[in-house]
């Protein structure tokens, strides 16, 4: 108890003042705060001489008593009465109070009425995993009470709720810029810049590609970026190496022209956009995490005097310029072998990228994992739950190693397996892969 209880009586209980403790505890039973002003009409003297000292003000003539609520509660505070707010206080001179049944049934109508338009896109998203992803999401944002706060009534829920299955609708975008989706999906194209909506349409995109919640403005551009969302379409870039392109059109002839040099080349999102090469015969290519591992498959091959392999980089996550690309030689007939760091991340860009673009993993099995340790490759470091589609002995390895193996760890072993060494080799997947086909026998 933070006050003095008989003071509070003598101050709040008399019969003069009993309109002011019935009208607080019905706000209270109704499920309403103690906000505004409560107004008696038709006062008598008394009760109006009541209201007076508890504010040490003179009576003064009228016919109503008026007590705002704030300015009582901070009074109570300010004499040392009762500091522990004005519900306690009415809790303690009335007794325990629970809202009426019937206001917490229209109450949760309402907020379910409200909320409905984005419950309707989560279970109605034509993709099973990102259904599953995003309902997820969305029942810890109402868990938490992150929704709650970002709207506190149903009016404005309602409001913010249209706005937000509007974006939802869009996800995951190929590439569009976050202006044009923000102006589709709501009106303003600056509506996503800030504020409630910007914050619960981020956070379901690194639901749907489960991005760690990195609080950063690199962080944010990566979630957004991994469900094919840019910032604008010059930022988003993609490392390249010798990738065979037609020589047509500017980025075509720019790539054939480094890719006898054996030069790397770095493709924006609007070249892929608005010029976008035409790709020689399917071949593989080799899409590596780390840009040190591509610059060390060009300078091998420049050393050796041979023509470097086709490889991609996605610096981690993928951009938006790098899932395009992939995506675009994918659907051109080429195949695409991944490799990332086995740690937490690596792994879940990896799955990532077998998920969604079709990737078959490169030398990334339990059996690697174990032969880099086993050469005294890894390094200390935490690894929490850590799922792998294609190979379900890596996670649990990982969690009781707690090592880490990173790309630049195992440089020679990816070098030469990418300039074609007869000892190149690639995972054997024990367990399904969600691709669209089974690993090809080359793979193997």
């Amino acid at each position: 108890m933070s006050g003095d209880l008989e003071r509070l009586r003598r101050l709040l209980g008399g019969p003069d003042l009993a309109w002011l403790l019935e009208r607080m505890r019905y706000r209270l039973e109704a499920g309403r705060p103690l906000e505004g002003t409560v107004t008696l009409r038709s006062a008598t003297t008394a009760q109006r001489a009541a209201v007076a000292r508890l504010f040490g003000t003179p009576l003064r003539p009228s016919t109503t008593a008026s007590v705002r609520l704030a300015e009582l509660e901070a009074e109570l505070a300010r004499s040392g009465v009762w500091s522990a707010g004005l519900e306690a206080a009415v809790v303690a001179l009335t007794g325990p109070y629970e809202v009426r049944a019937e206001v917490l049934a229209e109450r949760r109508a309402a907020w379910e009425a409200a909320w409905a338009p984005v419950l309707e896109v989560v279970e109605g998203h034509p993709a099973v995993g990102h259904r599953d992803a995003l309902r997820a999401w969305w029942q810890r944002e109402l868990a938490t009470g992150i929704a709650r706060r970002a709207a506190p009534t149903p009016e404005v829920a309602g409001a913010l709720a249209e706005q937000l299955a509007g974006v939802l609708q869009r996800l995951p975008a190929d590439g569009v810029a976050i202006g044009s989706l923000a102006h589709d999906a709501t009106g303003s194209a600056h509506a996503l810049d800030r504020g409630p909506l910007a914050s619960l349409a981020l956070r379901a995109a690194r639901a749907l590609v489960d991005v760690p919640a990195e609080v950063t403005d690199e962080g944010d551009r990566e979630a957004w970026a991994a469900v094919g969302v840019v910032r604008d379409e010059v930022s988003s870039t993609v490392l390249t190496l010798a990738l065979p392109a037609e020589p047509e059109g500017a980025t075509g002839r720019a790539l054939a022209a480094w890719a006898e040099t054996g030069q790397p080349v770095v493709l924006t999102l609007r070249q892929l956009r608005f010029d976008p090469p035409a790709w020689l015969p399917p071949a593989v290519v080799r899409v590596v995490e780390n840009p040190v591992v591509l610059s060390s498959i060009a300078d091998q091959a420049l050393a050796a005097g041979v023509a470097p392999p086709p490889v991609v980089c996605t610096a981690g996550w993928p951009s938006a310029a790098a899932v395009r690309l992939l995506r675009e030689l994918r659907a051109a007939g080429w195949e695409l072998r991944h490799h990332g760091d086995f740690d937490p991340d690596g792994v879940a860009i990896t799955d990532w990228l077998v998920r969604e673009v079709g990737a078959l993993p490169w030398r990334m099995g339990a059996a690697d994992y174990a032969e880099a340790l086993d050469a005294g490759l890894g390094r200390a470091a935490p690894v929490g739950s850590v799922t792998a589609s294609w190979d379900a002995e890596l996670g649990p390895a990982m969690h009781r190693a707690q090592r880490v193996v990173e790309e630049e760890a195992v440089l020679s072993t990816l070098v030469t397996d990418a300039l074609g060494s007869p000892t190149a080799r690639s995972v054997r997947s024990r367990h399904s892969v969600r691709t669209s086909r089974p690993y090809p026998a080359s793979t193997i």
